[in-house]
């Protein structure tokens, strides 16, 4: 689905930006261009980093 008609960019393509380190909308923006231009994808870029940070494993204690 795309998340950025600005620029093209696709839910993988958000989600690739944050499996390479990026963890913040201006992060994503920096890395793929999504939410760079208007910004109305900027909530959808969160809710994406946001998911993947759930989904990592919790550190061992």
């Amino acid at each position: 689905m795309y998340v950025c008609l600005c620029v093209g960019a696709t839910t993988q393509t958000v989600c690739d930006a944050v499996e390479r380190g990026a963890s913040t909308s201006k992060e994503v923006a920096a890395a793929c261009g999504a939410g760079a231009d208007c910004g109305r994808c900027r909530r959808t870029l969160r809710a994406i980093i946001a998911a993947a940070r759930e989904l990592e494993p919790s550190p061992a204690r």
